[in-house]
């Protein structure tokens, strides 16, 4: 129905890009600066190299990342439902599935040097903590003050209330004989850490308020969230003459394979 409650999983990314942008815009957070300025623990995040047995082997990264790398997945984030590498780093350092809500879920090593490839990850959930740095919030509480009421989006949140819970839709997979079962998946609702890159969840209806917003320019039923030159940057290729791959998944219950506008050369904003 028209109120019924999803995990708006990976749509998240972009509430988070326009916190981060929103800060940009102050002059509280740069693009090109090196992002452990802001968050000391991010210039030590190593790169893997390859592996000595079962131990994954570390190396300094070549440049440090940027808030831009981190907004565009040029930073060097993958996800566990992608690529073996992270899943083999989890089990040997000890380290938990991104839907578990906590912090050391983004002590996993790079997968590549920044800015030298495009690939899908929890880079958005790194920016989030760039936010909540500058601002001295959580994420969620930062975004319900400057994007999520001010936009009437009442359902949207990292945590859903009661009346938000008895109206959520149950998340569905595909069986091996090709028929769907329910998979019940509910995120933490006290998580140690609000997850930028997929953890709210809303409405469709409030998701569209905040899509409207975006292309009217920033604004929606005369309130400001962004300006309109801030829009047009984030409208623009920024990842430079890299380029976005087809999608190659190892847990087809969390993600399908698959190619985004199938033939056709990608960049990203």
């Amino acid at each position: 129905t028209l109120d019924t409650v999803f995990l708006m999983a990976s749509m998240t990314k972009a509430v988070t890009a326009v916190a981060a942008m929103q800060l940009v815009e102050q002059g509280r957070l740069e693009l090109d600066a090196p992002a452990h300025r802001v968050l000391p623990a991010l210039a030590d995040v190593p790169v893997l190299d390859g592996y000595d047995g079962d131990r994954p082997r570390l190396r300094k990264a070549k440049r440090p990342m940027s808030l831009r790398h981190l907004l565009t997945h040029t930073a060097g984030h993958g996800y566990e439902f992608l690529d073996a590498d992270v899943v083999r780093c989890q089990e040997q350092l000890g380290l938990p599935s991104i839907f578990a809500g906590k912090r050391a879920t983004l002590d996993l090593p790079l997968l590549f040097d920044p800015g030298e490839r495009w690939c899908y990850g929890t880079s958005l959930d790194v920016a989030g903590l760039l936010v909540e740095a500058v601002s001295g919030q959580r994420l969620g509480d930062y975004m319900r003050e400057h994007i999520l009421a001010p936009l009437g989006m009442k359902d949207t949140g990292f945590t859903m209330s009661e009346d938000a819970r008895a109206r959520l839709a149950t998340i569905h997979a595909r069986a091996p004989d090709g028929k769907l079962a329910p998979a019940p998946l509910v995120l933490d609702q006290d998580p140690e850490q609000h997850m930028g890159g997929h953890g709210l969840y809303g409405t469709a209806g409030d998701y569209l308020r905040f899509v409207r917003m975006l292309l009217n320019d920033g604004q929606l039923d005369g309130v400001r969230v962004l300006r309109p030159e801030t829009v047009a940057l984030m409208n623009e290729n920024h990842i430079g003459e890299l380029e976005v791959p087809a999608f190659q998944s190892i847990a087809p219950h969390l993600c399908h394979s698959g190619e985004l506008f199938p033939g056709m050369v990608k960049k990203w904003g």
